[in-house]
């Protein structure tokens, strides 16, 4: 596994996910892209999914790849990465490619085409063991299309598909749970990470590559366009999220073994969350108080879940 140390000599190390995109200033995903792929020193081979990332790092001519890199559609990355494995693995055994030269698989999709439309494909890949670490753009909706809602949207939460009005205070759903979903399927390994925690996020993609089979990592990737906040303040939106265990770091290998890799010095409020964000807003008015008390009780309960869970060392 690649050791992580300083701050500096990682940020020092040469670029695969270049500069020069079109992604929006103080997008989070360019964030983290560049730091998982420079958390090896092997060769990559990596799809995205139409999004976002894909979108805006491949604007022909031009490309932020400096790895072997597949655009596929929008719902199978997962399919694409697993059948390259595969393919990989059959030249080697017939003797096509060098032994000695390691290559590492990893697919890139956006909420949208992670907890919705290409759960199916991530979901069979994993199932089936394949060797590939699939990362989680987790911006909380369909960003690229016009900031409709996915399962991965937070209840309250303003966008184009449940928007804020008189008779409705947003999205009505709680977000998926798709980590958990995911250690169910048996993966070595499961985590979450944050822009924000560079460390952390590091050393977890140093390990997914590390790991042999189906490794999943959802990592929060907060969106000035459609969460409504100023793009200076992205690292600060990464950062409120993590601290008010809104969105909690843990990791889970095997199925079974649940660590935490992040617990607050000082857990702040849920509102402190809620209330740096637009898309969140009408919460604080009149008729919605309420909504923020459920959104407390349910962060509380979930993160003792989680400490209880690390206790018991299931």
């Amino acid at each position: 596994m690649k050791e992580i140390t300083t701050l500096k000599e990682f940020a020092c190390t040469p670029d695969r996910f270049q500069g020069g995109h079109r992604l929006c200033p103080g997008c989070a995903h360019s964030i983290i892209v560049r730091e998982v792929v420079n958390a090896t020193d092997d060769d990559i081979v990596v799809s995205t999914a139409t999004g976002c990332l894909e979108v805006c790092s491949s604007i022909y001519p031009y490309t932020s790849w400096d790895v072997s890199w597949i655009h596929v559609g929008f719902e199978n990355a997962a399919s694409v990465i697993s059948g390259s494995e595969a393919m990989y693995k059959a030249l080697k055994n017939k003797g096509k490619l060098p032994v000695d030269k390691p290559a590492k698989f990893l697919a890139f999709g956006g909420d949208g085409g992670t907890y919705d439309i290409g759960f199916q494909a991530l979901s069979g890949a994993s199932e089936r063991g394949h060797d590939f670490m699939y990362v989680c753009l987790d911006n909380e909706g369909y960003m690229n299309t016009g900031g409709q809602r996915s399962s991965a949207t937070p209840v309250g939460a303003h966008t184009t598909t449940s928007p804020r009005g008189r008779v409705s205070y947003g999205e009505k759903r709680w977000k998926k749970d798709l980590t958990m979903i995911m250690s169910h399927h048996g993966c070595p390994y499961v985590a979450t990470a944050a822009p924000s925690k560079w460390k952390d996020l590091a050393k977890k993609a140093a390990k997914g590559f590390d790991t042999e089979g189906p490794v999943f990592i959802n990592a929060l990737s907060p969106c000035t366009t459609e969460w409504k906040f100023d793009p200076a303040d992205t690292i600060m939106m990464s950062d409120l999220a993590v601290d008010s265990c809104v969105f909690p770091l843990y990791e889970i290998e095997n199925g079974t073994k649940l660590t935490i890799t992040y617990r607050p010095k000082n857990k702040i409020p849920v509102k402190d969350y809620l209330g740096a964000q637009g898309r969140f807003s009408h919460l604080f008015k009149k008729g919605n108080e309420w909504l923020i008390d459920e959104w407390q009780k349910h962060v509380d309960e979930y993160w003792e879940y989680l400490q209880k869970r690390e206790e018991a060392g299931v």
